[in-house]
């Protein structure tokens, strides 16, 4: 039985969610397709792909009350060919109760556990499929190139178990690495799938309480784990709470290290101040010791309200196993999220990063009374240059407001700074969304292109280039 008793007497309050109806969150109405999109600017000829965003866009099945985290997924693409933006698309994720909601046959697959739920927080490709991605043990929805849905994923019959959100992709080895966590698990599992697209290696890690373990980091010897103080709640479950994470000051922070072909007697456990963090940059080997950088939110953060204290920073932290201790630095003191690198130096040393400021900007447009979904978006975007010690901030207009930030290389060879940077980007004169195109390289000048979309994005997570293969 999972422990509680670091519950209040009073049990749990599940919090109002309606706010997440509203505003720049509030989910479109229809899927939509729109050719020859009107661009301001230039496409870049080298960009030939889909670039792809996934996050919640409720229906009507889903309870008003319902989680932010927990809305049906919808995912939107652009088309870039020939220096052209060819389409636009927009298409719920058909899960059971999805397709039956807009009256059509589920594609049907594997289910998990009874948790078959429209992913909503990332898109990517792995072994020549597009995956949507969701935490908690919702197995992943294959999408075709126009994002139809051709239905769930378990890797050719190799998953055992559910799967997770975020994953991250060994440009070395070709492996696609994922932690997954399930609400009936005393333990989190380390899965690899092979460039075949099967799972070829699964390892458990026995864990108390049942946290949440929203994203991880990897190097090319070792698996970090983030062990953190959110942890399942049975209170909230039973006050009808969909996502039953509280937070547990009984439950003791500390960052693992996982040798990537070890087993769970092998990892180092270092003991760290209670912390909140739902996204790393990237982490490499140094040595013995391992470096990660993350965006770390100061203690007893309230992920079932969304609310409390916002992103404290983007930090370094040096894990040294043989001294059981994490050091940590400053890297900028702005609150930002969606951190994100160039894929092709995951695991490895990197000179930059980009990340999306967060916490200031906006608060009157969105109406949010003030919680996370203002707070996690703003009106600028940041590029790190770690080597130098320097930060670029690229300013949007006044109340446009962009989300995560993506780097995309100029060809396969380029250098890591040689490319481009892609974000949807609200515009409020025109109550849509363009999407934007940056230079990496003159990151603080005029965007190199703005495609202009048919509608309104909601506020939304994790997206991918998928470049034409």
């Amino acid at each position: 039985m999972f422990r509680d008793s670091h519950l209040p007497k009073e049990g749990f309050a599940v919090p109002d969610h309606s706010r997440f109806r509203t505003g720049l969150s509030a989910p479109v109405g229809a899927e939509l397709t729109a050719f020859d999109l009107p661009v301001t600017g230039r496409v870049p000829v080298e960009l030939n792909g889909r670039y792809l965003r996934n996050g919640p866009n409720p229906l009507g099945l889903d309870d008003p009350g319902s989680h932010w985290l927990l809305g049906a997924g919808m995912v939107h693409g652009v088309r870039l060919r020939d220096g052209r933006a060819q389409w636009y698309r927009n298409r719920w994720i058909r899960s059971r109760d999805v397709a039956a909601e807009l009256g059509q046959p589920w594609p049907g697959g594997p289910v998990h556990a009874g948790e078959d739920t429209a992913p909503n927080t990332h898109v990517l490709r792995h072994a020549g499929r597009i995956l949507a991605t969701m935490e908690g043990g919702p197995l992943p929805y294959e999408l075709s190139e126009e994002l139809d849905t051709l239905g769930a994923c378990d890797f050719h019959g190799t998953l055992r178990g559910g799967f997770a959100a975020h994953t991250k992709a060994d440009p070395r080895t070709g492996e696609l690495h994922a932690v997954a966590y399930f609400w009936s698990w005393r333990r989190v599992r380390h899965l690899v799938i092979d460039a075949s697209g099967k799972v070829v290696r699964s390892t458990d890690v026995p864990i108390p309480d049942g946290p949440m373990m929203h994203d991880f980091a990897l190097t090319e010897r070792y698996v970090v784990l983030f062990d953190l103080p959110m942890t399942f709640s049975k209170a909230a479950v039973a006050a009808g709470e969909r996502l039953p994470y509280t937070w547990n000051p009984g439950h003791q922070a500390r960052v693992g290290l996982l040798p990537r072909e070890g087993g769970a007697q092998d990892v180092r456990w270092c003991e760290i101040e209670p912390c909140w963090l739902f996204h790393a940059l990237n982490a490499y080997d140094d040595g013995d010791r391992v470096v990660v950088d993350v965006i770390r939110y100061a203690r007893h953060y309230d992920i079932a309200a969304m609310d409390g204290p916002g992103p404290v920073a983007l930090e370094r932290w040096t894990v040294d196993p043989a001294g059981g201790r994490v050091t940590a630095r400053q890297l900028d003191d702005r609150p930002q999220e969606f951190p994100r690198v160039d894929e092709r130096v995951v695991t490895r040393p990197h000179r930059y990063g980009y990340s999306a400021v967060v916490g200031e900007l906006n608060r009157a447009t969105l109406s949010l009374d003030g919680t996370f979904a203002d707070a996690a978006f703003g009106d600028s975007l940041l590029k790190h240059d770690f080597a130098a010690g320097t930060v670029e901030a690229h300013r949007l207009p006044r109340d446009a407001m962009a989300g995560e930030a993506l780097f995309v290389p100029a060809s396969a060879d380029a250098a890591e700074d040689d490319g481009y940077v892609l974000a949807f980007v609200h515009d409020p004169e025109r109550g849509a969304a363009d999407l934007l195109i940056l230079a990496a390289q003159d990151f603080t000048g005029d965007p190199v292109a703005r495609i202009h979309l048919p509608a309104r994005i909601p506020l939304g997570f994790h997206g991918a280039w998928l470049p034409d293969e």
